[in-house]
């Protein structure tokens, strides 16, 4: 079936001009992005309470791989290089992480209102990160928890749904409900039990979202992770297209859409873990930003995917930079992106109901 539609292409367009057409489909959006986040980024290491000139910030992100003559001031260099940029990086990172994956569950699930937290890895991370914080075990343990304890609820997922059967997707979904409801009472549990005067001020600031600690430590560990699952999940692309038609169409062509299911599912849990691990609990990325990508690039993820990687990293660096330049004080990430992203999801809802996932 597959070979037949590309040999109907090659027919009707030529070979080259076909290939072409889909290089051109594929490249155009990607450098607007990537131009877009380049933009975006040096604008966010610009502005703040120190402000640092355009031009200056130019020079030193430049300076660091030529020779420039100095034209700017020691603070300057100091807060665009260990304090906005570490903190540029992590944010790309998460978006970035987090609406792939938000992309590949939607297209696993078929159901376009799937996001990365329905699988309960957010809420397991979670625990993990709140348990390091109650313990006072420092930020090496608070990260390597909320990692394993991600992993460990996708783990418990796959228990609960484990078969020799085929298992319904429906069954998967539930089964990350409950799992997400269990730790998300456990973490309840942690805050009820925290000091009120010490520990309960840290946790309840960890959860509500914030790259505000990012240092380079922090891109690397989460980097490894994140980097990994999105990796995974650009190279599954092709499969994804298939599977998003339904299983017995993924059978038709030789796959095997259980496997298949629970390596997206794996490569969104490690995208997940890592992303908590180093940030807390950031919602709505995960769900608007496919939508946003998807009504611009179409359905196709082999160019869906890889668009929703850099609109999720120049949407968090944006809602970022807003978080900590809007008030004197800073505005927890987690809880603009979900005063801009529980409206947004609403208009996009109201105006393309019927068109958004229906060509898909």
């Amino acid at each position: 079936m597959l070979r037949e539609a590309t040999d109907s292409e090659t027919a009707d367009h030529g070979p080259v001009t076909g290939r072409a057409g889909g290089l051109a489909r594929t490249a155009v959006p990607l450098a607007v992005l990537g131009v877009a986040f380049v933009v975006i980024s040096l604008a966010a290491t610009s502005v703040g309470r120190f402000g640092v000139p355009f031009p200056h910030v130019l020079e030193i992100v430049v300076g660091r791989v030529v020779p420039l003559h100095r034209s700017w001031t020691d603070a300057e260099q100091n807060v665009v290089l260990l304090v906005r940029l570490p903190r540029i990086l992590l944010a790309a990172l998460v978006g970035g992480g987090l609406a792939a994956g938000g992309a590949a569950l939607q297209a696993t699930f078929r159901n376009p209102l799937v996001s990365p937290e329905i699988i309960g890895v957010s809420s397991g991370a979670s625990l993990g990160g709140v348990l390091a914080l109650l313990f006072g075990l420092g930020a090496v343990f608070q990260v390597g928890g909320a990692f394993c304890f991600g992993v460990f609820a996708l783990a418990l997922v796959y228990g609960i749904t484990a078969s020799r059967s085929a298992v319904p997707v429906l069954m998967i979904v539930l089964a990350g409900v409950v799992t997400g409801a269990f730790f998300s009472a456990l973490v309840s549990l942690v805050t009820y039990v925290a000091d009120p005067y010490t520990t309960l001020p840290a946790i309840v600031f960890w959860l509500l979202g914030s790259v505000a600690s990012a240092t380079y430590a922090k891109v690397t560990l989460a980097a490894l992770p994140i980097l990994a699952g999105v990796a995974l999940l650009v190279s599954l692309r092709w499969r994804i297209n298939v599977l998003s038609l339904g299983d017995e169409d993924a059978a038709s062509v030789g796959l095997r859409p259980r496997r298949l299911r629970w390596a997206v599912l794996a490569a969104v849990a490690l995208v997940v873990a890592g992303a908590v691990a180093v940030s807390g609990v950031i919602s709505w990325v995960g769900l608007v930003v496919p939508h946003l990508v998807r009504m611009w690039v179409g359905p196709d993820h082999r160019v869906l995917l890889p668009a929703s990687v850099l609109m999720g990293a120049i949407y968090l660096v944006g809602m970022d930079t807003l978080a900590r330049t809007l008030t004197a004080g800073e505005v927890p990430l987690g809880v603009l992106t979900a005063t801009v992203g529980a409206p947004t999801f609403f208009v996009l809802l109201r105006r393309n109901r019927h068109r958004i996932w229906d060509h898909a």
